[in-house]
């Protein structure tokens, strides 16, 4: 599991886990930064969690909770310049740093590796992606707009049923012959 900061729409702040100043971890039971397990396999069983980022009213805190069970901690409210108030965008999906060292690609892959039109037991997956309206209710999110920013290195496709709500298959091997 990892917890990502950032607090001035992505103009000089950002860390991850705990190397961002102000993360108030509540549970130590439950390691930021650690790998979680069980671990899906290729074309085997596949393991889910749910997570929860959630604004507590009274105080401002933002919270990350793992699914309706323990709270794994908050970032407060002085943290922020932008969350003041609420978030009126929410961002899921996978992120690869890319610096370009060598003029090519990261092969850093992203999710299992696998490209979205794999699918199930192949591709990595959000499912039952939902928002927190004001009276901390969930609701399914709207107006999902799908972007991949080097599609021929990591990819995504949409899409919704019954079962699993809002979905999206995403990820990529990153440097391969399409992604030089």
């Amino acid at each position: 599991m990892h917890a990502w900061m950032q607090s001035d729409a992505y103009q000089a702040t950002g860390c991850y886990n705990l190397h961002c100043s102000g993360f108030v971890q509540t549970n130590r039971r439950i390691a930021i930064g650690a790998a979680i397990s069980p671990a899906s396999a290729y074309n085997g069983r596949q393991f889910d969690i749910s997570l929860l980022i959630w604004k507590d009213p009274r105080r401002g805190h933002w919270w990350l909770q793992l699914g309706s069970g323990p709270l794994v901690g908050y970032w407060p409210s002085s943290l922020f310049s932008h969350l003041g108030g609420h978030a009126n965008m929410v961002q899921f999906g996978g992120e690869v740093v890319n610096t370009r060292p060598s003029g090519s690609h990261t092969p850093t892959q992203m999710g299992s590796g696998h490209f979205p039109r794999e699918g199930f037991n192949r591709a990595a997956y959000f499912r039952n992606v939902q928002v927190v309206d004001w009276d901390n209710n969930l609701l399914p999110a709207r107006d999902l707009r799908l972007v991949a920013d080097h599609p021929a290195c990591y990819g995504i496709q949409g899409g919704y049923n019954r079962a699993w709500g809002n979905y999206f298959y995403y990820g990529g091997p990153g440097r391969n012959v399409h992604c030089p």
